[in-house]
C-alpha cells in the first residue's frame, strides 16, 4: 500500500512530532530519526503528519504542505453567537443561492470528521430552484396518491403525522419542503464504521457554516421519512448504490430576520466523580434495553 509518504529533508527538524501524532502509529524514526512510513497497512490518510509538521517538511497522498491553508484563532464569542443564533428557518426568498457560494459549502464539507476517516460521504445537492420544484411536486403528487388509496388511507388514519402531511399538501401548504429552494441530502455507505453519526455530523458543519455565509437552513425530517419510504425519490437525488440516505437538509437565502437570540431551558448536566463500579443485574437490563430500543 502506497501511501505517498515523502520526507523533505532540508526541511525537517527530526522533531518527531508526526510519529508522536500518529493515531495509528504508521510512522516511526529511520536511522537519522527522520519519520518514515514503517506500517503503511495501519495508515488511514487522515493527514495528520503533514498538518502538524512545524516546517511543512511532509508530504502524503501527493499533498504539498505548501498548499495548505495557515490555522488562524477563532473568536470564540463570534463562535457562541453563530451557534446561539441558528434558528430553522421556514420561510425563504425564492431564488437560487449564487453557484460561488455553493462551491464554497461543497469545499467546506471535504474537511468534516468521519468515523476511520472514512472518506466515503455522498452529498446529493438540489442547486436549481426549477429542478427544486420539480422534486417538490412529485413527491407531493406521490404522497397525496398514495394516502389517498383507500387501504392505505384507513390505516393511515391511525398516524396523525402522516395525514397531517397528506392534508397540508391538499390544502396548498409546501409543510414538506418549506418552500424552500435548495436542499442537501447526506448519504454514507451502509458498511462504514458510523454511517449515522458521519451524516448528521456534516450536516451540522453545513448548517454552521451556511448560516456564516448567511443562509438559513432546516432539518427536514419529513423529507427524510419520505426517502425511506419511497426508494424512487432516493434514485432522483442520485445516491450511489450501497449508500443508505442519512438526512436531508433544507437551505436557501432566508426571507426573514430574527434580531435576537433565545433563551432556552437548561439541558440536564452531569458532572461524574470516581465510584465504583457496582451494577445489579435488574439495572444492567434496563440500561441495555434503553440502549438498543432505538
Amino acid at each position: 500500500m502506497n501511501h505517498k509518504f515523502k520526507v523533505d529533508y532540508e526541511r525537517c527538524i527530526k522533531c518527531n512530532q508526526c510519529i508522536e501524532n500518529c493515531p495509528t502509529k504508521a510512522l516511526a524514526p529511520d536511522d537519522y530519526n527522520s519519520p518514515k512510513m514503517d506500517k503503511p497497512k495501519n495508515c488511514m490518510e487522515c493527514q495528520h503528519c503533514l498538518a502538524i509538521c512545524p516546517t511543512a517538511a511532509i508530504s502524503i497522498m501527493d499533498k504539498n504542505p505548501d498548499n495548505s491553508a495557515p490555522i488562524h484563532p477563532i473568536n470564540p464569542d463570534d463562535m457562541l453567537n453563530l451557534i446561539q443564533s441558528r434558528r430553522s428557518i421556514r420561510k425563504y426568498k425564492q431564488e437560487n443561492v449564487d453557484k460561488n457560494t455553493i462551491q464554497k459549502l461543497k469545499d467546506m464539507l471535504n474537511y468534516v470528521p468521519t468515523g476511520k476517516n472514512n472518506h466515503s460521504l455522498c452529498f446529493s445537492f438540489i442547486e436549481d430552484i426549477r429542478v427544486m420544484d420539480d422534486f417538490r411536486s412529485k413527491v407531493n403528487e406521490t404522497i397525496i396518491n398514495f394516502f389517498n388509496k383507500k387501504p392505505v388511507k384507513f390505516l393511515s388514519e391511525k398516524f396523525s403525522k402522516f395525514m397531517h402531511m397528506k392534508n397540508a399538501i391538499e390544502s396548498g401548504n409546501d409543510v414538506i419542503f418549506r418552500n424552500a429552494p435548495h436542499l442537501i441530502v447526506a448519504s454514507a455507505p451502509i458498511n462504514s464504521s458510523c454511517p449515522n453519526q458521519d451524516g448528521i455530523i456534516a450536516l451540522s458543519y453545513f448548517e454552521l457554516y451556511a448560516n456564516s455565509l448567511g443562509l438559513g437552513t432546516c432539518w427536514c425530517g419529513y423529507a427524510h421519512a419520505i426517502l425511506k419510504m419511497f426508494p424512487e425519490f432516493v434514485e432522483y437525488l442520485q445516491v450511489p448504490n450501497g449508500y443508505q440516505p442519512i438526512y436531508v437538509m433544507l437551505f436557501g437565502y432566508k426571507d426573514i430576520e430574527y434580531k435576537r437570540t433565545t433563551q432556552p431551558n437548561a439541558y440536564t448536566f452531569k458532572t461524574i466523580e470516581k465510584q465504583e463500579l457496582e451494577v445489579d443485574f435488574l439495572t444492567k437490563a434496563k440500561r441495555t434495553f434503553w440502549n438498543f430500543i432505538r
